[in-house]
């Protein structure tokens, strides 16, 4: 047998009054989802523990069989895994996001989703003048950085910039110890980047300069049991956001790279889906994952949540199930890893639905892929699901 997992990430969402009450999932052109629905089974799944952030990272973590209570440590160490950083026993890594605040609003969390070719000047100036012997920066992707800090304090709170965005920052800065020393670095941070001809450019060209970064996400390193040693299968990951290899990295699965993966809108999904094939031809398991209706959702951009789900259906969705007929050996499960909601612009710890499809499962009587249909099912964790997908029939 073989194993897909087709990751909409944030797709979920909740009735739109534009949309006449239904989601952007019941609203978009979805035949292919839909297709896993009625030839297999629907069903919900509840990727959040109860008290936890609903982050991707604890939902991701959690759809890949780990329990999040047990194994979870911090987001910026599950990137660092996938940049290869290697974190010592002192360093504490934090999320560092490329951010525009003006007049004490959080405007932009991503800068315009800034170029990495742009971050790169601007991380690279952040490591000259604002980096010691306990700070260093690294650079990620687009807006997504790093900054590791050795003996930091334990016990600081921050807020992921996503959550908000259009709001005054000053309620939102870090607190607890180690508060004062996140300021100093932002305020210096901030001064940099003030002078830094890429934003001037930038401003000149009409996109939002880096005015910030901003800390969040922070962890010590942590190993995981790998899927491996769980269940005895082998895998690859392909994504196109650090946070996703890096969890790949920790469960022991292959990073399949593809090139002009943005996670964003008109990714290179061919690239992807070729790279699923190729994963699925060596090993047992591929876990596929799309950004776009997350950024989206973010944004609280209506259109273009409708056409990052639409094309996740048609570019990926609807490859992979070709993929499954000429195979035969396929079984796949489509699913978000948590809604991201258009109403509030950040992720909700609803539960949400997944279609299951291929050798050894049951046709369910679903007709369609949505949250209401999947209203009815019984909720399982994102461990319980994974462990059912790979080891039992439905």
């Amino acid at each position: 047998m073989k194993y897909a997992m087709l990751i909409g990430d944030g797709m979920a969402d909740w009735p739109v009054a534009a949309l006449g009450n239904r989601t952007p999932l019941e609203y978009a052109d979805t035949p292919n989802m839909d297709r896993i629905a009625a030839t297999g089974t629907l069903g919900l799944v509840a990727t959040v523990p109860p008290g936890m952030n609903p982050g991707s990272d604890v939902a991701n973590l959690s759809l890949l069989g780990y329990d999040p209570m047990s194994y979870y440590s911090g987001r910026a160490p599950i990137e660092a895994a996938s940049m290869g950083i290697s974190l010592g026993e002192e360093d504490t890594a934090f999320r560092c996001n490329l951010v525009t605040i003006e007049n004490g609003a959080m405007i932009d969390y991503s800068a315009g989703h800034i170029s990495t070719e742009d971050a790169s000047e601007i991380v690279t100036a952040l490591q000259r003048f604002c980096s010691s012997e306990t700070i260093r920066f690294f650079t990620g992707k687009s807006y997504r950085h790093l900054m590791v800090a050795r003996a930091f304090p334990d016990g600081l709170t921050t807020t992921p910039p996503h959550d908000i965005t259009g709001k005054p920052v000053m309620q939102f800065l870090p607190q607890g110890e180690g508060a004062q020393e996140l300021a100093f670095l932002s305020n210096k941070a901030h001064d940099v980047l003030a002078g830094l001809a890429v934003n001037e450019k930038r401003i000149a060209d009409g996109k939002r300069p880096v005015t910030d970064v901003w800390f969040w996400g922070q962890g010590k390193g942590r190993a995981l049991p790998t899927l491996a040693q769980r269940f005895g299968i082998t895998g690859s990951v392909v994504s196109a956001v650090d946070l996703v290899m890096g969890l790949g990295v920790l469960a022991g699965l292959s990073v399949r790279h593809v090139e002009g993966a943005t996670g964003y809108l008109g990714t290179n999904y061919a690239g992807k889906v070729a790279a699923a094939v190729a994963a699925l031809d060596e090993e047992d398991f591929v876990y596929l994952h799309v950004e776009a209706p997350d950024e989206t959702g973010h944004e609280g951009d209506l259109q273009k949540k409708v056409l990052a789900i639409e094309e996740f259906d048609r570019c990926i969705v609807g490859e992979m199930l070709a993929l499954q007929e000429h195979r035969g050996d396929l079984r796949m499960i489509v699913t978000p890893d948590h809604p991201t909601p258009l109403a509030v612009r950040t992720h909700c710890s609803d539960p949400v639905p997944f279609a299951l499809c291929g050798p050894g499962v049951s046709r369910g009587g679903y007709d369609v892929y949505t949250e209401l249909a999947a209203q009815e099912c019984d909720i399982l964790t994102g461990p319980v699901l994974f462990n059912r997908f790979i080891r039992q029939a439905w």
